[in-house]
């Protein structure tokens, strides 16, 4: 025996010794999960799936009808008191042959949605299993589908997501494949799908977004309508974000070249081909005026509330809203009253670029109880009262001192930030201590001198609420002016922000606002109150968010602003239109870059309103100056919103005329000076300090000379009284025209926070 048999045979003598002194026997769970159990138990599952699947093919059958239960149903709107706005009518629904749609716009709707759709057998497994596990899961909508799969959930099934509708989908799905071939399924999904705007079917879409009937659309338009059905008001492109268009465009590309790569497009084609703008909506049946704007908004406030557009425009659905007749009707005649009577767009082309839009909210609900958003459908399409393309220019300089107050903020000097801080006014004053330089003009070029907060407010200086900008930090106010509402997407954090260089909304800044009339907690101006529509049968509340949230701003620095704006209103930009009112009334005005805009943002007790004014050609949209609108000069926010906001108001507070404030605080205008106590002795006839005050501080700022009564430590401040520019009327602070410097963008500033500081007996507190 050779040495390598001698080893083998050892190996085998060892392997079988430690077989014998093993105990023979296989544990329990090897004895239940033999190799042979499991394959036969994997066979036996899939056989019963396999007579299950056979079983539910046999007994589910095509229907004999589509599902049209929705078309003959309509959404009715209502006032807050119940009375119906609006009925809403039947599904914008007509079918048109295979043969009417242009060849490259059917091939459009395949390369989009379903690329594999004339080799499948309708369904995609793959997608639909992973449908079915998400539905197990509760994940909601599914994707995944084949074109023949969305079909038969469009036209026989349902929308529920469930796994007994997902079953059907796949049996009906085969089965529609089988019997009515491509053609029909592709006309059929073409014709059954929702593009939007209430438009179900392709004719009804390409008269909704294109104004044409179906066999004039090009391919490009073709490649948009297609885009839509994954998401069709996201993509509707004149109610989308920046970001939806942004996506939309990107899926009509990925559409595009997808044609290109099945060869339905050649390259030379494709490069060629242009996004085409689709036209502004036209108003629903019936819809005109006003109710035009109330209807559309609110369908898309519950689309935002994740209401189903599809299940909504199938209708059925009652929508109340907080609008209140007198109330709105009464705002409709203030613009009617003070400036629509006041233009004449024949003799003066520049009446006809007037837009103004007004946003009225009851701040202690959060319901918007009036709403005007221009001359309504067909006039004018776009809501001037959610529209947030133009700046709120000085609306937004109470946001800064906000900021300042809840961070603590101090001045270059060390000094807190309060109404009572003095800052230096001058007209082009460099900020100190930005990352960027930035030396903004005051309006009309007008100089200051040493000035409290609460006069700077008043008179709307860009000069102080530039330099607070620095001392509290741009990323500071940013955070402030979001909490309170504001879009954070439409500011970019650079010095200019201080004087409302962003875009912005009436709807935000009266939220914005009104935040600060209920006392710091947030309120989000909601039209829909209540919406109820049929589940099953049974009528069931829609759930909706609470329109008052939390505390953003603690009590004491919402109220202390709530008594500055008194006096914007008392001695102010805007005292010649609201001073002498019947009701307690505080606000801001604003007049932007090159007079393109013109706000007066104010509230009472009971109501908070913003009017925004907009300078718009009526050829193309484009911001135009409303300087000599009405036969007038320059138009401020203290003109024409201050007067429509004053007249609104006159007509709707009743009996709330005289309500006061509830105010917190021991600062700004609001709050009642203190009372000069009279020396019951003679004065001493001593010399006093040299550094002594000369009069004795009244502890608010006296009007309407803008001179402070002291600064923090108490020291009286030099007189405000501007040395420059001879404006008529009030104004209020428009933005750099050409003067300041801003150099580009920064990624934000630290601020100053948090110290008490202070200064020699000598210095002046705040001063910069």
């Amino acid at each position: 025996m050779g040495r390598a048999e001698a080893r083998r045979a050892q190996q085998g003598s060892a392997r079988r010794t430690r077989r014998k002194e093993s105990t023979g026997k296989k544990s329990g769970i090897r004895r239940f999960f033999t190799w042979k159990k499991l394959v036969g138990a994997f066979l036996g599952a899939c056989l019963l799936g396999i007579l299950g699947f056979l079983g539910l093919y046999l007994y589910v059958d095509i229907p004999t009808d589509g599902n049209r239960d929705a078309q003959l149903q309509s959404n009715v709107y209502k006032y807050a008191d119940g009375k119906v706005m609006a009925r809403v009518g039947q599904i914008n629904r007509e079918s048109v042959p295979l043969d009417r749609i242009p060849k490259p716009v059917q091939r459009t709707f395949v390369a989009a949605e379903n690329k594999t759709f004339y080799q499948d057998s309708g369904v995609d497994l793959k997608g639909t299993l992973r449908g079915i596990l998400n539905t197990l899961r509760g994940q909601g909508k599914q994707g995944g589908s084949t074109i023949t799969q969305q079909y038969v959930k469009n036209y026989y099934l349902s929308q529920e997501q469930t796994v007994s509708r997902k079953l059907q989908e796949i049996v009906i799905s085969l089965k529609v494949d089988n019997k009515l071939g491509k053609d029909k399924i592709l006309a059929g999904y073409i014709n059954t799908s929702y593009y939007g705007r209430g438009a179900y079917g392709i004719q009804a879409a390409a008269q909704a977004y294109y104004r044409k009937d179906v066999d004039k659309l090009t391919v490009s338009e073709g490649a948009y309508l297609a885009s839509l059905l994954q998401a069709p008001n996201q993509y509707d492109w004149t109610l989308a974000s920046k970001a939806g268009q942004k996506r939309v465009q990107e899926r009509w590309a990925y559409t595009l070249d997808n044609m290109v790569e099945m060869h339905w497009l050649s390259k030379q084609e494709r490069d060629k081909q242009k996004f085409e703008i689709p036209k502004e909506p036209k108003p629903l049946p019936g819809m005109s005026g006003q109710t035009s704007y109330l209807v559309t908004e609110a369908r898309k406030e519950l689309f935002a509330q994740g209401v189903d557009p599809k299940s909504f425009d199938a209708g059925g659905w009652t929508v109340t809203l907080g609008i209140e007749k007198s109330k709105q009707k009464a705002l409709e005649k203030a613009v009617q009253r003070k400036l629509t009577d006041d233009l004449n767009p024949k003799t003066r082309k520049v009446d006809a670029d007037a837009q103004l839009g007004a946003t009225s909210v009851d701040p202690k609900t959060g319901h918007i109880v009036a709403m005007y958003g221009g001359a309504g459908y067909p006039k004018h399409y776009t809501n001037n009262a959610t529209r947030s393309d133009y700046q709120p220019a000085s609306t937004f300089k109470p946001l800064i001192l906000a900021s300042a107050m809840e961070n603590n903020a101090v001045t270059q000097d060390g000094v807190p930030i309060t109404p009572n801080t003095i800052y230096d006014g001058r007209n082009r004053r460099p900020v100190v201590g930005g990352t960027i330089p930035f030396a903004p003009p005051n309006e009309d070029e007008r100089t200051y001198d040493k000035i409290t907060v609460q006069t700077a407010t008043n008179n709307s200086v860009n000069a102080v609420f530039a330099q607070m900008g620095a001392d509290v930090g741009l990323d500071n106010v940013k955070k402030t002016a979001v909490s309170l509402g504001m879009d954070g997407s439409r500011m970019e954090v650079r010095p200019a922000m201080t004087l409302g260089t962003m875009g912005a909304s009436p709807l935000q800044m009266a939220g914005a606002y009104a935040t600060l009339d209920n006392h710091g907690k947030k309120v989000t101006p909601t039209l829909v109150t209540k919406a109820v529509h049929p589940v099953n049968g049974v009528d069931t509340e829609q759930q909706l968010k609470d329109p008052i949230g939390d505390q953003v701003l603690s009590r004491k620095t919402a109220d202390t602003l709530t008594s500055v704006l008194a006096g914007v209103v008392n001695d102010g930009t805007a005292s010649e239109a609201v001073k002498n009112t019947a009701y307690h009334a505080v606000g801001k005005t604003g007049t932007s870059d090159d007079n393109k805009s013109a706000w007066f943002v104010g509230y009472t007790p009971k109501l908070v309103t913003a009017v925004g004014m907009f300078g718009e050609s009526p050829k193309g949209g484009a911001q135009v100056t409303l300087k000599g609108t009405g036969g007038g000069g320059r138009v401020n926010g203290g003109g024409y919103p201050a007067k429509v906001w004053a007249d609104y108001n006159e007509s709707v507070l009743g009996g709330d005329t005289g309500a006061d404030f509830d105010l917190e605080t021991d600062l700004g205008a609001g709050v009642p000076p203190t009372p000069t106590v009279t020396p019951s002795t003679p004065p001493s006839t001593s010399p006093s300090p040299s550094d002594s005050p000369s009069s004795t501080p009244s502890g608010k700022p006296s009007a309407p000379s803008g001179r402070p009564s002291h600064s923090e430590s108490g020291r009286p401040s030099d007189p405000a009284t501007p040395t420059g520019g001879t404006p008529s009327g009030p104004t209020d602070g428009g933005v750099d025209g050409g003067g300041g410097t801003d150099a580009g963008t920064t990624t934000g500033t630290g601020g100053r926070g948090g110290g008490t500081g202070g200064n020699s007996a000598n210095s002046v507190p705040g001063f910069n």
